[in-house]
C-alpha cells in the first residue's frame, strides 16, 4: 500500500513502507496556504519557481535527498527515478523556462509527476513514461498546460489512476483555473472528502479513474 497526501498545489508527500517522497514543496505562506507538515527522505523538484521550491528546508531532514531539475535515471534508496526534461511552456522553456517530469517507483507502484508541465508531451518524453499507475497532472493552465490539453496528457500516458494538481483552491493566491473544467468531461471520477488516498496495487482500476482530493486547510 501507498499512502498519497496532498499538500497544495503541486505539492504531495508519497508514503511507502520505509520512506515518504514529497514533490514540489512549496513554503505555504507566499502562496496562500498553509506550510507542509512533512519531512521527506527524497524531495523532488520539477523546477526553480518559489512556488515549488522555497519549502524545501520545511520537508528536509539532515540526510534528505533532494533532485532539483533531475535529468537522468538514477536509484536511491531502492526507489528508481527517472528526470526527464520538458518545458514550462509550448515555446521549449523561451518564456518560463524548463520543467523536469519525474517517475518513480515505490513499493512496486509507478508514479509520474509532471511538475508545470506547458505543453503537449513529445515521442521522446513519452517513451521514458511508460506504465504509469498514478499520475499528477496541472490542469489550471495559465502557467501549465489546460484542462482541455490535460486530458490529451492523459490520454498520451493512459495511467490507472490521475490526480489533478495546480488548480484554483480557496485561499491560493496564484492566479490559475479551478478543478471543474477538468473533470466534467471525464467518465471515471471520484472527489474525495479528505487530503489522502491509500493506493494498493491489486486494485487499481482497469479504466482511467481521476481521484479528486481535498485540501486540508
Amino acid at each position: 500500500m501507498v499512502k498519497v497526501r496532498w499538500l497544495g498545489h503541486a505539492c504531495f508527500a508519497i508514503y511507502g513502507k520505509d520512506l515518504t517522497i514529497v514533490t514540489d514543496p512549496h513554503n505555504g505562506t507566499d502562496i496562500g496556504l498553509r506550510p507542509p507538515d512533512v519531512k521527506a527522505d527524497i524531495v523532488l523538484v520539477s523546477h526553480g519557481h518559489y512556488d515549488h521550491v522555497d519549502g524545501i528546508e520545511l520537508v528536509s531532514k539532515p540526510n534528505t535527498k533532494v533532485f532539483d531539475s533531475f535529468e537522468g535515471e538514477t536509484e536511491y534508496k531502492g526507489v528508481k527515478i527517472i528526470g526527464i526534461r520538458a518545458f514550462h511552456d509550448k515555446s521549449y522553456g523561451e518564456i518560463r523556462g524548463e520543467n523536469y517530469i519525474y517517475v518513480f517507483d515505490i513499493d512496486g507502484m509507478r508514479f509520474c509527476h509532471l511538475g508545470d508541465l506547458g505543453h503537449i508531451l513529445e515521442n521522446e518524453q513519452l517513451e521514458k513514461i511508460k506504465n504509469i499507475e498514478v499520475l499528477f497532472v496541472p490542469v489550471g493552465g495559465v502557467f501549465t498546460i489546460d484542462a482541455e490539453e490535460a486530458r490529451e496528457v492523459v490520454n498520451q500516458i493512459k495511467p490507472n489512476i490521475v490526480i489533478p494538481m495546480h488548480y484554483k483552491i480557496p485561499k491560493l493566491n496564484v492566479p490559475i483555473r479551478g478543478v471543474d473544467e477538468f473533470i466534467r468531461s471525464q467518465k471515471n471520477v471520484e472527489v474525495l472528502e479528505t487530503d489522502t488516498v491509500e493506493l494498493t496495487k491489486e486494485n487499481l482500476p482497469k479504466e482511467t479513474r481521476v481521484i479528486v482530493l481535498k485540501y486540508s486547510y
